[in-house]
């Protein structure tokens, strides 16, 4: 944005006619007005350009609809500062990095809450001041306005068509809710660019059927029409959670953003705003309206559409105003708190996908999953044995349980290697089946040596799965070969008796 600012010694006529008067009545009144009490700013911009260029035309065009300086800094047309520093008020902010990771040490951004420019485009020249400022005491973000002053109107509304539909489109972006606005997020978009189905572990059915359910809608414009069908659609993904909800969301918008005429998603974090959760319900289905075919996503709807928004939502959802392109996506650990005329209406949630915790086949894919990303990892082996081994000792869980008993083996396991410590010779134990602790000699029948304690539920199931491996002849002699066994073992014991003391404090 500074770059963009940087004075330009080519002027044409108007460029000339701007140097050569004196913008100190123009500024001085802006800085007298910005130190006393205020009315109404616009005012008295207004007033003080129209007796200094009573020959333009003058344009008043807030940023949030026509942004000159972000479309002037994409390449599409030049800008420069042409007024004294003096005459200047720009704040200048420290941005700290999205992240530490890499060593990057953040950004000095430039804001201009007063200043004037030149701005070419087309070989035509407009004058451009910026300013920014608060009237009154309110709570919401200063107002931003830019005054356009060019010799026609036809000229100015040409520049204003270019630069706003350029501002209303999304650029490797994605609208995000939040705070009671929309704004544009590279960030969000650049974590989701590489998102994939092929990362998302389901039942093949139901995941078929999800991303046939989306493309239907989208390319079924016309079919919608000859059956005179309302083109719009809703599916809530529900479950426990944990289990894909999330990243099916991500993997759909990353493969909406690649088809070749691609999806805009829109995103809403809360409801939650300066005027209140009826104002952002209200925000948020006339942007979705006008960015029309587009992906709207509420995650945690149940937190986010409350029982004091459920009607004002409901006929935003439903009500009398078309909502033809939408397709909504709402996610909720539970089902159970949405009210039925959300989850239980067809015409404004029409399908529900259950992503439960994954039974033994599904875990299975996933560890093999995990063997396809360690591929070449000489350290860490994971055969299919060893995949289904560990399928069969992790009932119950979330595929994020399966995640951290991964990750958690796999970070011990690189850090043993680092250190160059000898591997812990508790690893190289397996569990008694009776009394749930580690013996030099642990027994897998009969009379244990030390007092035997009642497992919990899940333990119990454990120690269940466990000697269903040996009956197999997949017992811990032979899995026990492999380091990555030995020591998630002993992760999923410790995840287990943290699942079952959450169910345990839950009662």
């Amino acid at each position: 944005m500074t770059a963009g600012f940087a004075p330009r010694p080519e002027h044409g006529q108007i460029a000339s006619s701007a140097s050569q008067s004196s913008s100190k009545s123009v500024a001085r009144q802006w800085f007298q007005h910005a130190t006393a009490p205020r009315v109404y700013t616009n005012a008295v911009m207004v007033d003080a350009i129209r007796a200094e260029y009573p020959q333009l035309h003058l344009t008043v065009v807030p940023p949030v609809s026509c942004d000159l300086v972000s479309w002037a800094a994409a390449g599409h047309a030049g800008l420069a500062a042409i007024d004294k520093e003096s005459d200047r008020l720009r704040v200048q902010n420290y941005l700290p990095p999205a992240t530490r990771v890499g060593g990057q040490r953040g950004t000095i951004s430039e804001a201009v809450d007063f200043g004037k420019f030149l701005l070419d485009w087309k070989g035509k020249e407009f004058v451009v001041y910026i300013q920014s400022g608060r009237d009154g005491m309110e709570p919401w973000p200063a107002d931003v306005y830019q005054y356009i002053l060019s010799p026609s109107v036809d000229s100015t509304n040409k520049l204003l068509m270019d630069a706003g539909v350029w501002t209303s489109e999304l650029h490797d972006e994605i609208w995000v809710f939040d705070q009671g606005y929309w704004q544009k997020s590279r960030e969000l978009y650049e974590s989701i660019k590489k998102a994939s189905w092929d990362d998302v572990i389901l039942d093949e059915k139901m995941k078929k059927s999800i991303i046939q359910d989306v493309d239907n809608f989208f390319n079924g414009h016309e079919t919608y029409d000859r059956l005179s069908v309302p083109w719009k659609r809703g599916v809530i993904y529900y479950g426990p959670p944990g289990n894909g909800k999330t990243i099916s969301i991500k993997a759909m918008m990353s493969a909406l953003y690649k088809r070749k005429d691609p999806i805009p998603t829109l995103y809403v974090k809360s409801l939650s705003s300066f005027a209140g959760p009826e104002y952002s319900i209200n925000n948020i289905f006339s942007l979705a309206r006008r960015t029309a075919p587009c992906y709207l996503v509420f995650e945690d709807l149940d937190s986010i559409v409350s029982d004091n928004v459920r009607s004002f939502f409901l006929n935003a959802v439903d009500g009398i105003q078309k909502n033809d392109g939408i397709l909504m996506v709402g996610s909720t650990n539970h089902l159970e708190r949405l009210d039925p005329g959300i989850s239980k209406r067809p015409s404004r949630f029409d399908r529900k996908y259950l992503f439960p915790n994954p039974n033994e086949k599904e875990r299975t894919m996933y560890m093999k999953y995990w063997q396809g990303k360690l591929e070449g990892k000489s350290e860490v082996e994971l055969p299919d044995k060893l995949c289904a081994a560990i399928a069969k000792i992790t009932k119950d869980f979330s595929f994020a349980y399966l995640q951290e008993a991964m990750v958690s083996s796999l970070l011990l396991i690189a850090r043993d290697a680092e250190d160059g410590d000898e591997e812990d010779a508790s690893l190289h134990e397996t569990t008694c089946l009776e009394c749930m602790d580690s013996h030099d000699k642990p027994r897998s029948g009969g009379t244990c040596d030390r007092e035997t304690t009642r497992p919990f539920k899940g333990l119990y199931d454990w120690v269940w799965a466990v000697r269903q491996l040996e009956q197999s002849g997949g017992g811990d002699d032979d899995l026990d070969s492999y380091l990555l066994w030995r020591v998630i073992k002993k992760q999923i014991r410790i995840l287990r008796e943290e699942m079952d003391n959450e169910k345990e404090g839950k009662k």
